[in-house]
This record gives structure tokens, C-alpha cells and sequence, in this order.
């Protein structure tokens, strides 16, 4: 599970990350086969000008694969940070980039909420303070299933 429950006698902390499916190890191994495999055509034109025109397209597309990857483990930097006392309930969403977003309220007044008809398939959100907010938006459904369970039991 992408969370992870700390729990100490005077509070209980959740945190929640987006899926990582890719080590550093596994995106070199990804390059690197992408450029073997991509070099295959150049050896049949090798020796050609036609070569130099499929090494441009061999380049750019290399550099655009490299760009997207980088892109998305950057985004997967996004993190929320639910925070439970006796008094305060409060989350902290920080986005990849931006400024982060929090929210408090207290926890005898709040309700956990997992709707089906929501924009997504198990949208969870918490409802307290005068505002309704969404959690673990990154998740799976499935994921945000088990989460509502765990919150429900917790709050």
C-alpha cells in the first residue's frame, strides 16, 4: 500500500504517496534497452546519409522518453499527511509543485465518506470544519477502499 499509519499515544500520523513502480535501476535498464532496440534499424542504412536522418529521429526520441520519465517521477513527489490527536484532525497536501494545502478540524465532528458516485470509482473524502476534502487522490480505488476502512476505524 502507497500509506503508511505511525501511531503514538498522543497521535496518530498517516502518510500517503502516489505509486513508485520505477527504481533507478529499472530506468536505466528501461534506456538503455529502448536505445538498443532503437539502434537495430540504423544497421541496415549504416554507412548512408539515411543513417545521419534516422540518428536525428533516434536522438529525439531517446531525449523525449528520458524528459517524460524524469517528468513523472517528479510529480510522484506529491504527498498528504493526515494528523489525528484527541483534539485536531488536520491533512496537508503537498503537491509536486506549489504551495501546500491544509486543512483542520476537530475530530469528534468529522465523517469519513466513500462515495461511488463520485468523479472516481471510490472517492473518499472527509467532511469537518465547514469544508469537504478529498484524500488519497492518486490512490486506486481499491487502495482508497481499504483507507476508508482503516480512517473509519481510527476516527
Amino acid at each position: 500500500m502507497p500509506y503508511q499509519w505511525s501511531e503514538t499515544p498522543q497521535e496518530n500520523t498517516l502518510v500517503l504517496w502516489p505509486y513508485q513502480s520505477m527504481t533507478p535501476a529499472g530506468f536505466s535498464w528501461f534506456i538503455g534497452i529502448t536505445a538498443a532496440m532503437l539502434t537495430v534499424p540504423l544497421l541496415a542504412v549504416l554507412g548512408s546519409a539515411v543513417a545521419w536522418v534516422l540518428m536525428a529521429f533516434f536522438v529525439a526520441t531517446i531525449l523525449a522518453t528520458w524528459r517524460a520519465i524524469t517528468a513523472n517521477q517528479k510529480s510522484r513527489t506529491t504527498q498528504e499527511r493526515l494528523t489525528l490527536t484527541e483534539t485536531r484532525i488536520g491533512l496537508v497536501h503537498q503537491p509536486a509543485k506549489g504551495e501546500a494545502l491544509s486543512w483542520e478540524a476537530n475530530p469528534h465532528w468529522v465523517s469519513v465518506n466513500l462515495r461511488h458516485d463520485g468523479p472516481v470509482e471510490n472517492y473518499l473524502t472527509l467532511r469537518g470544519g465547514g469544508r469537504e476534502v478529498e484524500l488519497g487522490a492518486f490512490l486506486t480505488p481499491e487502495e482508497r477502499k481499504d483507507l476508508y476502512d482503516d480512517l473509519k476505524r481510527v476516527i
